[in-house]
């Protein structure tokens, strides 16, 4: 080929290339429009709980856009949404598989994002996976130790399986541990462990209520003067003294009865208003008190009715407030 073709030929070559990657690049665009397009509308769907909408918008956002990671994990949601536990149809287990595939991919493309981790682990849990969810939750911590949050969540799944899985409740234990080892200084943390101990089943473990006590106590260290506190301590001295009944001595239920009892007085001296002492000083006149000195029991009963009424009143000074404060942020 002679030199004066040459120029036009590469001229002419050029201008279809740009032609070409013109159209392209159209193609490309219409398509992120497009995909744009339905991944909006499947939004609102999924805000407005019309799933199963949702899925047929997200699908077709995957079709236009097949890297994009958000559809994948919404498109999971969705099926999360509507699978329900324990369930053994073909639709619903076909809902199960396909929250798993599209949380699963949204999770290949992200594996250092915690909303689809936990989001995958949660769908494990509410199919009773206790492996596969415990690996999702134990993720989160290796990607956030500092977060005293991911210790709690890993912490309420293991209880939650403590039951039927023996070993899950001393996991459960050392993950409220790991929380209070995290921030000691942060009252939160006696407060969750607390709790665990208290809700455990009496007939199971019958020490549950002391134990729960030293984390109360730890609590009250770094809360000396909090109505919250004293409270706490009144329902677990009350709680020990009438679940266990049948198994405590006179001396130790008298002595629940009067720390229950002197805790519960003190929480409504420093906070009048907090309502539900009130109410548990009734209970304590009506299910302990009057039962364990019968010879005064119509007088506890005089104050057990006297401390409803001051429930009733304290209730509606709650309820009024709560009230204005809506009001206020109506106005505001």
């Amino acid at each position: 080929m002679s030199r004066k073709w040459t120029v036009p030929v590469l001229l002419g070559a050029f201008a279809l290339l740009l032609i070409f990657s013109s159209v392209g690049c159209a193609k490309l665009n219409i398509k992120k429009l497009q995909a744009n397009y339905h991944f909006s509308k499947a939004n609102q769907l999924f805000r407005d709980n019309k799933f199963s909408k949702a899925i047929t918008e997200y699908e077709a956002t995957l079709k236009y856009n097949p890297d994009l990671k958000d559809a994948y994990q919404f498109l999971g949601e969705s099926y999360k949404a509507l699978y329900q536990p324990g369930k053994d149809t073909p639709e619903n287990n076909e809902r199960r598989d396909k929250a798993l595939a599209a949380l699963g991919k949204a999770y290949e493309i992200d594996q250092n994002n915690k909303q689809i981790i936990y989001s995958l682990g949660d769908m494990y849990d509410r199919m009773r996976d206790v492996a596969d969810a415990e690996k999702m939750f134990l993720r989160i911590i290796d990607l956030e130790p500092g977060n005293m949050n991911n210790y709690y969540i890993v912490a309420e799944f293991y209880k939650r399986y403590a039951g039927e899985h023996k070993e899950l409740k001393a996991k459960a234990e050392a993950m409220y541990l790991r929380r209070i080892e995290t921030d000691p200084e942060n009252v939160q943390g006696y407060a969750y462990m607390a709790d665990y101990y208290d809700k455990l089943p009496a007939g199971e473990y019958k020490g549950k209520f002391d134990d729960a006590m030293k984390y109360i106590l730890m609590r009250q260290s770094l809360e000396p003067e909090s109505a919250e506190v004293y409270y706490t301590i009144g329902v677990n001295r009350f709680q020990k003294a009438f679940q266990l009944q049948n198994f405590l001595s006179q001396a130790e239920k008298e002595a629940c009865a009067a720390d229950a009892e002197k805790a519960l007085l003190k929480a409504i001296e420093l906070d009048p208003n907090w309502a539900e002492s009130y109410a548990y000083m009734k209970i304590l006149y009506i299910n302990v008190t009057s039962k364990l000195y019968p010879e005064r029991e119509s007088r506890y009963m005089e104050l057990a009715t006297q401390y409803g009424n001051k429930w009733d009143e304290a209730r509606k000074r709650q309820l009024d407030r709560m009230k204005l404060e809506k009001e206020l942020k109506k106005t505001g």
